[in-house]
């Protein structure tokens, strides 16, 4: 049986719902395969009271015979007539959970999967509700949704009968590698830790692309079963993500696609130009739902200003797909193995580690010491310098001094010669000269396992390491 990894402050949040004194109306969105659902059955088990699934693609006929069914199967002793409407199924589940002791709890899955075209599925669950559970004090209602604009602009930000009816709202994360590290150790699969940081550059933390996973092969072998097979789940699973996830989602994948091609990002404008968009607000929305989702982050650069912010590409397996997988034919074996160590790799893993330490970034703060220090997260790109002078992550901090993380993925100690010494002292002093400031500038280097111990060495301020990113948050 599978076992819950993490998940601590989610349980928590359920724990308070369940125990409260009034009706609770939780919302819990994630990306697809986050483990929404394993969440909800773990925290609750065999104390959920009503649970139903929505069905996918299918039509109002069949959504409310699935509901009919559901229902009876959890009360085989009434005889529920098969509704006709939403008003209807949803005033059959009250008649039910008026006959159950204690707290009730209602669990509604994939639920924006119910809300087919003119199913006025909606008005069904805002009576239900708002004219019965909320005047109560016994009732749990916990709605999971995988499709995350219709989470978004349905439910959450509903201007309608649900308008701030949810209590509490709940996005669940991916693992972080601390989690995934744990997950693998109650599998008994035995991999070192850049095995781990390997995976998680090409899939990140989902907890269900970890579950491919196979114990007894590496980092490499896995990723050429799970990526480049016939059979291996990931090879498919691009389009069946942002189809799920997203009402007409090629437009989504457009931006995305766009995005791919300049790691650093892009402004809205650049986005519109390359991805084929109107400049609209109906492209804005688009790419605050992909915000919102996880798949691409918004930043401003280092001493910019709002209007110049740009959008970042920053899904492992998105990234990875686009680069690796996308065009490729599932008869070549090697196909990973013959992709290591190869110009193409090298610039992928980089830019992957580096996002790896975006994500991890309490952890980073954790090793540097300033975990209560505030600071805001950005990068730099030189104007007047050799155009490639840039730095990867720089953490402003509040109490006067700046982090320029130089970030590094290698499978060596990395050395920093009489050359790259004199690279680094250019860019702390083309940084200092062009933004003016007058913080203390400490140079840190993130590796994956350290520095070669030599005179140059001492230009790092702050040295860490891959181990430092499996910290618990």
């Amino acid at each position: 049986m599978k076992i819950l990894i993490g998940r601590e402050r989610e349980l928590s949040v359920l724990d308070a719902m369940f125990t409260s004194e009034k009706s609770e109306f939780v919302a819990v969105s994630g990306r697809r395969r986050v483990g929404k659902t394993f969440l909800i059955r773990s925290a609750f088990q065999n104390k959920i009271t009503f649970q139903i699934t929505g069905l996918a693609n299918a039509s109002l006929s069949q959504q409310l015979s699935n509901f009919h069914l559901t229902l009876s199967r959890h009360n085989p002793k009434t005889d529920f007539t098969h509704p006709g409407d939403w008003l209807n199924a949803f005033s059959q589940l009250s008649s039910y959970l008026e006959s159950q002791p204690g707290r009730k709890i209602v669990f509604i899955d994939e639920l924006p999967w119910f809300d087919t075209r003119n199913s006025r599925f909606i008005q069904g669950l805002e009576h239900f509700w708002n004219s019965w559970a909320s005047a109560r004090n016994d009732i749990l209602l916990i709605v999971c949704g995988s499709a995350t604009s219709w989470m978004i602009n349905k439910l959450i930000n509903d201007k309608g009968g649900l308008h701030n009816r949810v209590t509490k709202k709940i996005k669940l994360l991916p693992f972080n590698l601390f989690e995934c590290e744990k997950y693998l150790q109650s599998r008994k699969i035995a991999l070192d830790r850049y095995q781990i940081i390997q995976i998680y550059m090409a899939f990140g933390g989902i907890p269900f692309y970890w579950d491919q996973l196979e114990p007894g092969l590496s980092a490499t072998q896995n990723l050429q079963n799970i990526c480049f097979s016939e059979t291996g789940l990931l090879r498919t699973e691009f389009s069946n993500l942002y189809r799920s996830l997203f009402n007409n989602h090629e437009r989504h994948v457009s931006i995305i696609k766009a995005l791919a091609k300049k790691s650093k990002g892009l402004t809205r404008e650049e986005i519109i130009a390359q991805s084929g968009l109107a400049n609209a607000g109906s492209t804005t929305r688009l790419i605050n739902e992909l915000e919102e989702s996880g798949f691409i982050r918004k930043y401003t650069p280092f001493g910019k200003i709002l209007r110049n912010s740009l959008f970042q590409l920053v899904d492992f397996y998105t990234h990875f797909y686009l680069k690796f997988i996308e065009g490729t034919q599932p008869m070549d074996n090697n196909t990973w193995i013959n992709a290591i160590d190869t110009p193409k790799y090298r610039a992928w893993s980089g830019y992957a580690y580096e996002q790896v330490c975006m994500y991890h970034l309490p952890q980073v703060k954790h090793a540097l010491g300033i975990s209560g220090v505030f600071a805001t997260i950005s990068s730099w790109r030189s104007n007047v310098a050799d155009p490639g002078t840039q730095i990867d992550l720089i953490i402003d901090r509040r109490d006067q001094v700046i982090n320029l993380c130089e970030i590094k993925f290698s499978i060596n100690p990395v050395t920093i010669t009489k050359k790259y010494a004199s690279e680094l002292r250019n860019q702390i002093g083309a940084f200092k000269q062009e933004t003016q400031t007058r913080k203390s500038v400490f140079l840190t280097m993130i590796t994956t396992f350290g520095l070669t111990h030599n005179m140059h060495a001492n230009l790092i301020n702050n040295q860490l390491t891959m181990d430092d990113l499996f910290k618990p948050e």
